[in-house]
């Protein structure tokens, strides 16, 4: 019987304007995400590898010198690698930084280099821009807006317009239970919803996939079958949704009435409402206090080590003590702007967590960690880069080591060894992306969403089964 109704919910959607309309602007939205990725994704791909050999020749200009001077610059410039599904997700992308860069930790003398710091990227973003960006269509904005739209335009007369005409009442006298209309409804509103949005996503990804200006591995379709099931999961919502208020209410007038300020609450009203509550009790260390820090610890650091500082002097002691200077003025560079930056991503996963009672804020913090993009796409890209500098800085204490002549004094040029470096030897920065991480991450996220779809398909069962007909 389910099966029966399941068909006969289909046969109707099917034939109606509302399912043609559908497919054409789904179609439409689509094969305009793909057309813009196709344009702008070489670009930020070939600036990317443009920025990429410019900093690994500045590496190796520096390895050809000396080990000190990789001691003293560093590795330079880290990029963050654009994800080749941007498409899905923009993810504020434009608003968060995309590079790293290693800096001088003394600014005392010229003559006083030391070594250099690791500078974290600033996570500042923007707290009340946390649901789909409106101005991108990608495909956070399409499934956010326009397929929870679809899926309430599908629901909103399921057991209201049965009930006006009269084939409820009929169905109901032939002892089918009320679970099996309800459940054959959402099934066949389900795959009417579906059709459409599976075939604009094909066609999408059809041209995506076909073109050589973008590749997709393995693993980007392993992250777009993990969308697909969100969407999917995010339209379940807007179905239970429609079903809920559609057997509460007599007419199909009304209903479509109260779901669409429904949806206006849920996709547009709620994520920028939580999010100007979230920024409003999210505070964190401000960058005056993170300065005030700094030049206090600072000047401490000088006091402590200045009768060395200007020391012309080679013998071992003197030596090891600027080395010391130079160390522990860069671990405490390093500690405070990282303490800045912790304080900057409590603030910001402070208010991802109160806006997760949106769905539409749900969905877009699922897609950007799937995508590759946002502010989790942050998190990993400062993880790859902390876990670089701890790679290089072993490097370089390895490769004085291994010179029996050297007194093994990092950052001081008269205490490293004096011999060439082969620049193919020094370690290279690489932007990963882990998959089981961003699961990991995101599997909470995923529960709560399937918890609102369960809690809204229950309301509409105990709803419909209430129901006089």
């Amino acid at each position: 019987m389910i099966l029966h109704i399941t068909k006969r919910e289909l046969y109707d959607n099917l034939n109606s304007l509302r399912f043609a309309l559908t497919t054409i602007l789904l179609l439409a939205l689509m094969l305009t995400n793909a057309i813009g990725h196709l344009r702008e994704h070489p670009k930020r791909i070939q600036k990317y590898n443009d920025a990429v050999v410019e900093s690994l020749a500045v590496l190796n200009s520096h390895a050809d010198d000396s080990l000190y001077k990789l001691a003293q610059q560093g590795p330079g410039k880290l990029y963050k690698k654009p994800s080749s599904l941007h498409f899905c997700a923009e993810g504020g992308e434009r608003l968060l930084p995309n590079i790293v860069e290693g800096g001088n930790p003394h600014p005392y003398s010229s003559n006083i280099i030391g070594v250099w710091k690791l500078s974290y990227p600033n996570a500042n973003i923007d707290l009340k821009r946390v649901g789909p960006d409106v101005t991108k269509v990608d495909w956070a904005f399409i499934i956010a807006y326009v397929l929870s739209l679809i899926a309430l335009l599908f629901t909103f007369d399921s057991l209201s317009g049965e009930r006006e005409s009269g084939t409820l009442r009929l169905m109901l006298a032939n002892s089918v239970p009320r679970h099996t209309i309800l459940i054959g409804k959402f099934l066949g509103a389900l795959i009417s919803v579906s059709i459409p949005f599976m075939l604009a996503a094909l066609m999408n990804l059809l041209m995506i996939s076909t073109s050589s200006a973008v590749h997709l591995n393995i693993e980007a379709w392993g992250r777009l079958g993990i969308i697909f099931f969100i969407a999917f999961l995010y339209t379940c919502f807007f179905l239970a949704l429609g079903l809920l208020v559609s057997a509460r209410v007599q007419r199909s007038a009304v209903s479509l009435v109260i779901l669409l300020l429904a949806w206006v609450t849920f996709v547009v009203f709620m994520p920028s409402t939580l999010a100007s509550i979230a920024s409003e009790l999210s505070p964190s260390m401000s960058f005056d206090e993170k300065w005030t820090q700094y030049s206090q610890q600072r000047d401490e650091i000088w006091d402590k080590y200045n009768y060395v500082a200007w020391s012309k002097a080679v013998d071992r002691k003197t030596l090891t003590a600027k080395s010391a200077f130079f160390y522990e003025n860069a671990e405490m560079s390093e500690r405070l702007n990282r303490e800045y930056l912790t304080s900057k991503i409590a603030q910001v996963q402070h208010a991802r967590s109160i806006t997760r009672a949106s769905p539409a804020t749900l969905l877009q913090h699922l897609l950007e960690s799937f995508a590759g993009t946002g502010f989790e796409r942050h998190l990993q890209f400062v993880d790859n880069v902390e876990r670089y500098a701890r790679q290089y800085r072993e490097f370089v204490v390895d490769i004085d080591r291994s010179d029996p002549e050297s007194f093994h004094i990092i950052g001081v040029r008269e205490g490293m060894t004096k011999k060439k470096v082969l620049p193919e030897a020094v370690p290279k920065f690489e932007d990963t992306l882990s998959l089981g991480k961003d699961f990991n991450d995101s599997a909470i996220q995923m529960l709560l969403l399937t918890m609102f779809v369960i809690v809204l398909l229950s309301g509409a069962y105990l709803a419909f089964v209430r129901v006089e007909v």
